[in-house]
């Protein structure tokens, strides 16, 4: 994936920012201006990593929960758990290529997405939940679809600020760029 070359270009170590020197031909690629400096190139590259894992698990806990002939609650709280599980599994399997063990690669994700993913399904499900007619309509209704793009892009612009101040603090995608390199 092109986005973990680039995607989480802080400089953080188990102790914080490390040394700037040798940094500023680098800094120049990514943005950077300074220690706990973010550009906002980096947060949305963040941001878009959380949501691809994020609308894969609302997209399938939908069609499975539509499938089976669940309510809205049952798909809901499905589609959230997969959210979580996708957006997870894709930091962790970026992780576990570096070669760490899986306990490590797993602390790493929680601390690196959490708090992202859980904004994120906290306004795009209640978009959903808000909009009137978009819990009733179907898997082959346009309006079904376009709510949840809807839904999924104001998740994007809410949590990118959020994942800004996260990375900036050396919290969030900042923990996984130690294991990029």
């Amino acid at each position: 994936m092109q986005h973990e070359a680039h995607a989480h270009d802080m400089h953080y170590g188990p102790e914080g920012p490390e040394g700037r020197e040798g940094h500023e031909a680098h800094d120049a690629h990514t943005g950077h201006t300074g220690p706990g400096k973010v550009s906002w190139s980096m947060a949305a590259q963040a941001t878009l990593h959380c949501l691809t894992g994020c609308a894969i698990g609302e997209v399938l806990g939908m069609v499975i929960g539509t499938a089976l002939g669940w309510g809205n609650v049952q798909t809901m709280i499905l589609a959230i758990i997969l959210a979580f599980f996708f957006g997870y599994a894709l930091t962790l399997r970026g992780v576990l290529k570096t070669g760490v063990g899986f306990r490590t690669a797993v602390r790493v994700a929680l601390a690196a997405d959490t708090l992202s993913i859980a904004v994120m399904e906290l306004i795009d499900n209640g978009v959903l939940a808000l909009w009137p007619g978009a819990m009733d309509a179907h898997l082959t209704d346009a309006m079904f679809w376009g709510v949840l793009a809807f839904a999924l892009f104001a998740a994007f612009i809410i949590t990118t600020p959020v994942n800004k101040w996260m990375i900036g603090r050396g919290k969030g995608h900042a923990v996984v760029h130690q294991y990029h390199h």
